[in-house]
């Protein structure tokens, strides 16, 4: 009897999670961009919480915009041009995680400045302080 319960639930399991490459892929691929939507979720965050410093704001601003091109020469260095098939049927999911990856990454520091700081100290620089 034993066994045969171990059969049926791993049948079950099996049949239940079978995905097609298509499946998969677009499944990575949503995740990115849930992660994506958050990154830019916090960019607006920060934008008007700090609406009162211009400063910030400018190099906020042109912080991203570096960032975004070294998030895409970061994936094209992982992965770069080669040949069709070259990295397998995988490869939609390896870049989608790999931005994904990236992408909370810049997520975490940029939470930092929404965050803010108990105290200044000499290195918090722009980083508001919590009151």
């Amino acid at each position: 009897m034993r066994t045969l319960l171990t059969i049926v639930f791993t049948l079950f399991a099996t049949c239940s999670f079978a995905q097609t490459q298509a499946e998969m892929n677009q499944q990575a691929f949503a995740s990115y961009q849930k992660v994506d939507k958050e990154l830019n979720d916090v960019y607006k965050k920060l934008l008007t919480e700090y609406k009162s410093d211009p400063a910030f704001i400018t190099n906020l601003k042109a912080s991203q915009r570096i960032w975004i091109t070294f998030r895409d020469a970061e994936l094209k260095m992982k992965y770069p041009e080669r040949e069709a098939g070259y990295y397998g049927s995988i490869h939609p999911i390896c870049r989608a995680s790999y931005l994904e990856e990236l992408t909370s990454e810049r997520i975490k520091q940029l939470r930092k400045w929404l965050a803010g700081v108990e105290e200044v100290d000499g290195c918090s620089g722009s980083i508001k302080l919590n009151e």
